[in-house]
């Protein structure tokens, strides 16, 4: 018991701790300019079961913590830094949203969130994206 606790919070520091540096004006740009050309992408992967259940592994290695288990925007990470995130399991939560403009936010990050860019690969990226769509449908 004591190891996984001493897991869990090196796991958590790590994250924490692994957040990137505020960007100088001139990268934001050059990241708003990209999270733009990303949001308009239209997704290549189709959601079959195959690509759900590798959306569903990599959801839980690298978002669930923040995101909860099940999408509801309770996961202990998130919980801990006191952030309300969206509950993916409402059908409404990513309604207005594309997947493309989920793909950015996924790879970019967004506001404490740090990008998946360079640790997914874009197959990935829009396996989770199908993925988290999955999770209001059931």
């Amino acid at each position: 018991m004591r190891w996984i606790c001493v897991c869990a919070v090196v796991a958590m520091m790590s994250h924490l701790f692994g957040q990137e540096p505020p960007k100088t004006p001139a990268e934001q740009a050059t990241a708003d300019a990209k999270s733009a050309a990303d949001a308009v992408k239209v997704n290549p992967v189709k959601a079959t079961p195959a690509s759900l259940a590798l959306g569903k592994k990599a959801y839980t290695s690298d978002c669930a913590m923040c995101h909860g288990k099940m999408g509801a925007g309770d996961g202990d990470l998130a919980t801990d830094m006191k952030l309300k995130l969206k509950d993916y399991r409402d059908p409404e939560a990513l309604k207005s949203m594309t997947d493309g403009e989920i793909y950015s936010i996924i790879t970019n990050g967004k506001g404490q969130m740090s990008g998946e860019e360079g640790r997914m690969k874009p197959a990935q990226v829009w396996d989770v994206v199908n993925y988290v769509r999955s999770l209001a449908k059931k």
